[in-house]
């Protein structure tokens, strides 16, 4: 059965075997033409010779049929032939037990490259769940990351380096790599004790370095997808240095991505400082050329939004003719949209982005386990209410699927999420 999968469709390889098979039947019509034909004719009189002393009379129908076995084991041999040709090929250039997995690496890459092409733009750990699960069913992903963090080792490499942000980016990286779990696991390591490496993740130095190596962060991001082995393509809003505001309720103005949870007060909108922010090119390209769109999951103010902020990016996204998907988280955030529900969430996009940013809204439809929902209250997190009647009324649509898995905590599952969003996109094609 691994030798017949070469035969799949979409695989390319019929049609080169078929001229491989027509070469040699070539081939060897010439060698009869040199040799002479006679020599045809001696095998051909064997065959019959052997149908007569088999049956007792001449059947041209067995000599026909005998014929055909031939050609089938002729057209096998060149397959197996073929297949140990690539197979010592490939043996030089992956590494050891590759080539056993080649078939399934050549469909699965012809199957995800006739993928529709899906724009996903947010930040986060939830951008990265969405990434695990989409580049499944697709090769043509581009994720347009928030370059407004200002925690943690991305936060230092930020004022250090004055450089945008990478751990967002490193995390989409990470999410869309086709490569050994150890790289994956290098990536994600973070160094620990006293040292000033402390804290600091190994991708975010990785990408901090790239970017002085070849002078600009989305090359260094396009040549670490290779180390990656990416399937798509992960790029920043902009390449210039944001920081995210959030103006409140009460008038009061809170600065920082990291500090607005913190103040624990109600957001009236954010704003980005310096409010102009060019956009990266390819990622206005990407918004421009894609057939889905999806915003989310993720914090909604501060990794969709800043975004959608940036000069560009949100009319790109109200102009395009994609079908735009919004992936409303399953919990309130506190400190940021307490008390919201999945309206609420989405009324927020349409006013920073404007009026077309949303088509449907994707919203969980299992109920929480009531061990968890005590737990996640204990923190202020609440099951976002669904009020799909608000929803309709904003002109989206709504969309009801089984999108966690809870266990100890409640997390979007990634094939669940992507299954959810594919179904979409297919219909709306």
């Amino acid at each position: 059965m691994h030798l017949l999968k070469w035969l799949y469709p979409g695989m390319r390889f019929k049609r080169w075997l078929l001229l491989f098979a027509g070469g040699v039947m070539l081939a060897s019509l010439g060698i009869a033409v040199v040799f002479n034909y006679k020599y045809i004719d001696n095998i051909e009189e064997a065959i019959f010779k052997a149908v007569y002393l088999w049956s007792g009379s001449y059947d041209y129908t067995f000599t026909a049929l005998v014929g055909m076995l031939m050609v089938l084991l002729g057209f096998g041999v060149m397959l197996v032939a073929a297949r140990f040709v690539i197979r010592s090929v490939i043996t030089v250039l992956l590494p050891a037990n590759s080539s056993e997995k080649l078939v399934d690496l050549i469909y699965e890459k012809r199957k995800l490259g006739k993928g529709p092409a899906i724009t996903v733009v947010g930040g986060g750990h939830g951008l990265s769940v969405l990434l695990r699960g989409i580049k499944q069913a697709t090769s043509n992903v581009t994720a347009v990351v928030t370059v407004a963090d200002d925690g943690g080792s991305s936060g230092r490499l930020r004022e250090e380096l004055g450089m945008i942000p990478p751990g967002d980016l490193r995390n989409c990286l990470v999410a869309l790599a086709d490569t050994e779990p150890l790289m994956e696991k290098l990536f994600q390591h973070r160094f620990e004790g006293d040292s000033q490496l402390s804290g600091h993740s190994f991708g975010n130095l990785f990408i901090a370095a790239m970017a002085q190596v070849t002078g600009d962060v989305e090359t260094a991001l396009k040549e670490s997808s290779k180390v990656l082995a990416v399937k798509g393509r992960v790029l920043p809003a902009s390449k210039e240095f944001v920081r995210l505001d959030a103006i409140m309720e009460d008038g009061s103005i809170v600065c920082g991505e990291s500090k607005i949870p913190e103040a624990h007060k109600k957001i009236h909108r954010v704003k980005l400082f310096p409010e102009h922010v060019e956009a990266v090119q390819s990622s206005l390209d990407a918004l421009r050329d894609a057939e889905a769109i999806v915003l989310g999951p993720g914090s909604l103010y501060t990794s969709i939004m800043p975004n959608l902020l940036v000069e560009g990016i949100g009319d790109a996204l109200c102009r395009s003719k994609a079908v735009k998907i919004y992936i409303c988280n399953v919990m309130t955030q506190p400190g940021e949209t307490d008390g919201y529900t999945a309206s609420m969430h989405v009324k927020a996009i349409l006013d920073h982005a404007g009026r077309n940013a949303v088509d449907y809204v994707i919203v969980n439809s299992t109920p929480v386990p009531e061990d968890l929902k005590k737990k996640y209250a204990e923190a202020g997190a609440y099951p976002v209410i669904v009020d799909e009647d608000v929803l309709k009324a904003l002109g989206v649509g709504v969309i009801k699927a089984d999108l966690i898995t809870a266990h100890d905590a409640i997390h979007h599952d990634p094939k669940k999420l992507a299954e959810s969003v594919m179904q979409v996109v297919y219909e709306t094609m």
